[in-house]
């Protein structure tokens, strides 16, 4: 999309007249800008010109942290299925000890958001791909269903993964009760909690971005944060304070749990990932 005609778009949708954009970097969906506007100020636009695009699912995202939760997330200006606009938060994927503590408290406090059930009143997104979020009375169910299987369902269908691995997990799946528990109730999570979704400023969290909301176990959150060290003991340290984390998380259930991220990454990115799953699925006797 040229810029002339992004510039256009936005004017129209926003009725705000944009000044200038140019491209930043990251982002699984559509491309992504930072936009002067001719009244001043900034903002963020995602645009997604595929024929399916769903930005207005992130939209939806972002504006249920905001309405159910404290957790800082950019606030929503224009949410639709082709273009998002969002209020330009600053900061930077680095993360001091003081930045890791206040991530704690944000995460221990969206934690303790709660619902009857587990999942979503809909389906979200994760990195671009569908997550199912049936409610569910059980959370052994849910993960097993909604998470584990569900993933790997779709790498075999893409041919992702091969079919010996695709038996494994599966036999993994049905003994996973002796594996897993209930937690105390469900949790609001953000679910993509990973090093370039938080942005710091002067030992602070400015925001967390590119959400994937449910219902769940807060262990889950903590182990994605563990699988490619977003932050490390400051963080954990001032959680634990605040919440208890279970004997046996560290040890066990953490990789288990990252079994979720590591299908996900094998279809946006590459079988690369299923090593990590082979690993995983091996210490459990799988």
């Amino acid at each position: 999309m040229m810029h002339a005609h992004l510039i256009e778009t936005i004017t129209e949708r926003l009725g705000r007249p944009a000044e200038s954009c140019r491209a930043l970097g990251g982002g699984c969906v559509g491309d992504v800008y930072r936009v002067r506007m001719k009244d001043g100020g900034d903002l963020v636009v995602k645009y997604d010109s595929c024929a399916s695009p769903a930005l207005d699912v992130e939209g939806y995202m972002l504006r249920y942290l905001a309405e159910h939760s404290a957790l800082p997330v950019p606030r929503v200006l224009h949410s639709s299925p082709d273009l998002l606009a969002m209020e330009c938060v600053d900061g930077e994927s680095r993360f001091d000890a003081a930045a890791q503590r206040h991530a704690a408290e944000l995460l221990a406090a969206l934690h303790s958001v709660r619902a009857p059930r587990f999942g979503l009143d809909r389906a979200t997104l994760i990195g671009g791909l569908p997550q199912p979020n049936p409610w569910a009375d059980s959370w052994v169910a849910f993960f097993r269903g909604q998470r584990l299987l569900h993933m790997a369902d779709m790498a075999l269908e893409e041919r992702a993964m091969p079919a010996a691995l695709h038996r494994r997990i599966r036999g993994f799946a049905e003994r996973l009760g002796d594996f897993i528990g209930e937690p105390e109730h469900p949790s609001l999570l953000h679910g993509d909690v990973w090093t370039t979704n938080v942005l710091a400023r002067n030992g602070r969290i400015a925001a967390f971005i590119d959400p994937a909301v449910y219902y769940g176990h807060p262990e889950i959150e903590l182990a994605f944060i563990t699988l490619f060290n977003t932050f490390g003991t400051p963080f954990f340290d001032a959680y634990r304070a605040l919440r208890p984390i279970a004997p046996g998380f560290f040890e066990q259930r953490r990789d288990i749990y990252n079994l979720y991220p590591l299908l996900v990454h094998t279809r946006l990115f590459g079988a690369s990932y299923l090593s990590g799953v082979e690993q995983t699925l091996g210490l459990l006797g799988f």
